[in-house]
């Protein structure tokens, strides 16, 4: 990306706040609405204190007419499960920073894999955490909430840290796109997109919603 390149700005609705017996209807539902990613919330009961579920649940949705993933591993020892998550349809795998002992490593893991690779941070966790491999990153994971549940209140101290990230990018012309995950809703979402954000992932603020395909076109209108 070059400086002052102009990013178009994408909604990621996240399935954890799907309907689970209706899960490949409403991936597909939110997808032809105008989603451009489907988020998905993989958690191990360690990492996170929850458990969400695992490649087989995800790989379900492939028959399905849905968005490209984006795979958000809040799991310990992401690399021994990295190629489960590795389908067609795989855009992004996102790891922790707190989860990975030799982080560079598992990008270049994910990378070689095929796909974007990504890593996120927990609201206590400094940018400066990561200012040594923002240079081999495709996306950077803000997270404004504490991960682990969904329909929880937006951290504002995640604006900063977007601020921060985009003008790292733009002064070292890096190539990574900024994603937020926690809180996203139709009040905020302009604010966090003007600090810089590229990418908004949405939970119970989509499916949460009587019409949920309505609710989507309603986020992008937010985002144009």
């Amino acid at each position: 990306m070059n400086n002052g390149e102009q990013i178009m700005k994408k909604l990621a609705p996240s399935i954890l706040s799907a309907d689970f017996s209706r899960l490949g209807e409403q991936a597909s539902q939110i997808s032809q609405a105008g989603a451009d990613y489907v988020h998905v919330d993989v958690m191990d009961g360690h990492f996170v204190p929850n458990i969400s579920f695992g490649a087989a649940v995800m790989k379900s949705l492939n028959k399905w007419n849905t968005s490209p993933y984006d795979v958000h591993l809040m799991i310990e020892h992401p690399d021994d499960y990295l190629a489960d998550f590795v389908t067609e349809k795989t855009e992004y795998i996102v790891v922790h920073q707190e989860a990975c002992v030799h982080l560079h490593r598992t990008l270049q893991n994910i990378k070689s894999k095929g796909v974007k690779c990504g890593v996120a941070i927990n609201p206590a966790t400094p940018v400066s955490t990561l200012d040594c491999i923002l240079e081999d990153v495709d996306l950077v994971l803000v997270m404004s909430v504490n991960p682990g549940f969904g329909g929880q209140k937006f951290i504002p101290a995640a604006i900063e840290k977007i601020k921060q990230l985009d003008q790292q990018r733009k002064k070292n012309g890096y190539g990574y796109v900024i994603e937020i995950d926690g809180g996203i809703s139709l009040d905020n979402i302009r604010e966090v997109a003007a600090a810089g954000c590229d990418i908004f992932v949405a939970g119970s603020a989509v499916f949460g919603a009587e019409d949920i395909e309505k609710r989507v076109k309603e986020f992008k209108e937010r985002l144009e």
